[in-house]
C-alpha cells in the first residue's frame, strides 16, 4: 500500500525528524518527503496503514498533512 500525502515540510530537518517518528510509530517499508515538490510530498509506503492515523500523528509533531489525490 502506497499513500501519498501533501505536507507543509520544509528543511532536510524536519523532514528528517518525521520520517524517523514516523518509521518508529508505524509499520513503514519506506517512507519519503520531497521537499523540491510544491506540495513537500510524503510517500508512505506499508502492508498495512490507516491514513487517519498518519494525518493526526504528522500533526501532533507541528506539521499540516492531508491525502493527495
Amino acid at each position: 500500500m502506497i499513500s501519498v500525502f501533501k505536507t507543509n515540510i520544509n528543511t532536510s530537518d524536519e523532514r528528517q525528524h518525521i520520517v524517523n517518528a514516523l518509521q518508529d510509530q508505524f509499520r513503514v517499508l519506506s517512507c519519503h518527503v520531497d521537499l523540491d515538490d510544491c506540495d513537500k510530498v510524503l510517500r508512505i509506503e506499508a502492508l498495512q496503514l490507516q491514513e487517519a492515523a498518519v494525518i493526526a500523528f504528522v500533526k501532533q509533531e507541528g506539521y499540516e498533512c492531508a491525502v493527495l489525490e
